[in-house]
C-alpha cells in the first residue's frame, strides 16, 4: 500500500498534511481522530449522570448516537473514495493513532447504552464492534509501523496521541465490566477476567509509550506546535485506567478471583489515578506557555476533542473511585472537573459549529459562482 507522502525520515507535519489534503475537499482531509468528538460527548454525558444531571446526560447521549452514525458514514465514504489517503493515514506515525478513537468511541457509546438506556443488546453490538476494531487496528497499525523501511526520528514521530491506543483498550475493559455484571455464571467470571486482562494490558502499553513520550519531550526541542491537544491523553489514559479499576473493585463480589486480587487492584487503581493527577498541573503550565507566552493561536481543530475527553474522564473516574474505595471526600473533585469538562465541551462544540457554518457558506458561494 502506497502512502500519500514519500516514505522518508522527514515526514510532514500535521499542518502540511492538512494543506496537502485540502485541495481534495473536506472529506479527503477528515481526521481519523474525529471520533474523539464521540468520546468526549460520551464521557461528559456519563459523568453528568453520575452527578444526577440526568436531563443533560440523556441529551448528550442522543446527540452522541447521531454523531457516531454520521462519523461512520463519513469514514466509510472516505475509505471508498480516497483509499490511498485513508490507508496512508493508517500507516503514518503522526496519523495512525487517530483510528483508535473509533474503538474508544464504540466502547464509550456502549457504556452509555448500558448505564443510560439499560439496553444491553445494543451495548453487545458495540462491544463486538470495539473488540473487532481493536484487534484489527492494533495488529495492523503496529505491524506496519514496525516493518516500515523508513521511519521518522523519535522527536517527529511520537506524541501524546499515541496513548489513544491505551484508551481504546481501557474503553473495552470498562464496557466488559459493566456487561459482566448482567451475566450469569460461568460467563460472568470469564467476562471479568477478559476485562482484567485488558485493564492490565492497557496499563503496560501506557508504561511503554509514556516512557518514549517523556524522553522525547525532555531531551528534544519542544516547540509550541508540538504540544498538540491530544497531549492531554497523557492524563486521560490514566483516568480511564483508574475508572476501570474502580469498576473491577465494585464487581469483585461476583468474581471470587477478583476478590483475591483486591489489594492489587486497589493499589493499581490509586496508582493510575495519582499518575493522571500528576500530569494536570504540568499540562496547564505547558498550555499557558504555548498560548500566553508563545502566542500560539487558538483555533478549532478536531484534535481539541482529545483535550475535552480527559477532563470528563478525570471527573468520572474520580467520582467512581471515591464510591468504590468508600473514601467519601473525593466527590467534590469529580464535580469540579465535570464543570470544567462541560465548559470545554461547549466551547469546542460551538467552535466546530462555527467552522461547519463557514464551510457551508463557502460551498454555497462556490456553487452560485458555477
Amino acid at each position: 500500500m502506497t502512502t500519500p507522502f514519500p516514505d522518508h525520515d522527514a515526514e510532514p507535519t500535521r499542518m502540511q498534511v492538512r494543506i496537502r489534503y485540502s485541495h481534495l475537499g473536506v472529506l479527503a482531509a477528515l481526521s481519523p481522530a474525529y471520533f474523539g468528538m464521540v468520546m468526549a460527548t460520551g464521557i461528559v454525558s456519563l459523568a453528568a449522570n453520575q452527578l444526577a444531571m440526568t436531563t443533560l446526560a440523556h441529551g448528550l447521549f442522543w446527540l452522541n448516537i447521531v454523531l457516531y452514525g454520521v462519523l461512520w458514514v463519513l469514514t466509510v465514504v472516505r475509505a471508498i473514495r480516497y483509499p490511498r489517503l485513508f490507508f496512508g493515514d493508517m500507516f503514518d506515525h503522526l496519523q495512525g493513532w487517530g483510528f483508535f478513537t473509533s474503538v474508544a468511541a464504540s466502547g464509550i457509546l456502549g457504556t452509555q447504552f448500558v448505564v443510560l438506556a439499560r439496553n444491553d443488546a445494543v451495548a453487545w453490538v458495540l462491544w463486538v464492534t470495539a473488540v473487532v476494531l481493536w484487534i484489527g487496528l492494533t495488529y495492523i497499525i503496529f505491524t506496519a509501523l514496525f516493518i516500515k523501511t523508513h521511519k521518522p526520528a523519535l522527536k517527529r514521530g511520537i506524541n501524546g496521541g499515541w496513548l489513544l491506543a491505551v484508551v481504546a483498550a481501557q474503553s473495552i475493559a470498562a464496557l466488559s465490566v459493566l456487561l459482566a455484571d448482567h451475566l450469569g455464571h460461568p460467563y460472568k467470571l470469564e467476562m471479568n477476567f477478559f476485562a482484567l486482562s485488558m485493564w492490565l494490558w492497557g496499563g503496560m502499553l501506557y508504561i511503554w509509550m509514556v516512557s518514549l513520550i517523556f524522553y522525547r519531550d525532555t531531551f528534544f526541542r519542544f516547540a509550541p506546535d508540538d504540544l498538540v491537544p491530544p497531549y492531554w491523553i497523557n492524563m486521560g489514559a490514566m483516568a480511564i485506567s483508574s475508572l476501570v479499576g474502580a469498576l473491577l473493585i465494585i464487581n469483585a463480589p461476583g468474581a471470587p478471583y477478583l476478590a483475591s486480587l483486591l489489594p492489587f487492584i486497589k493499589g493499581f487503581t490509586i496508582f493510575y489515578w495519582a499518575t493522571g493527577t500528576w500530569w494536570i498541573p504540568l499540562l496547564v503550565v505547558l498550555e499557558l506557555w504555548r498560548h500566553v507566552y508563545k502566542h500560539f493561536p487558538v483555533q478549532y481543530d478536531a484534535l481539541y476533542w482529545g483535550a475535552v475527553f480527559p477532563l470528563g474522564m478525570y471527573a468520572a473516574s474520580t467520582y467512581q473511585m471515591d464510591v468504590a474505595m468508600g473514601f467519601g471526600f473525593m466527590a467534590i473533585v469529580g464535580r469540579i472537573f465535570l464543570y470544567m469538562a462541560l465548559v470545554a465541551w461547549v466551547t469546542t462544540f460551538l467552535a466546530w459549529l462555527v467552522k461547519l457554518w463557514r464551510w457551508l457558506c463557502v460551498r454555497s458561494v462556490g456553487q452560485q459562482q458555477k
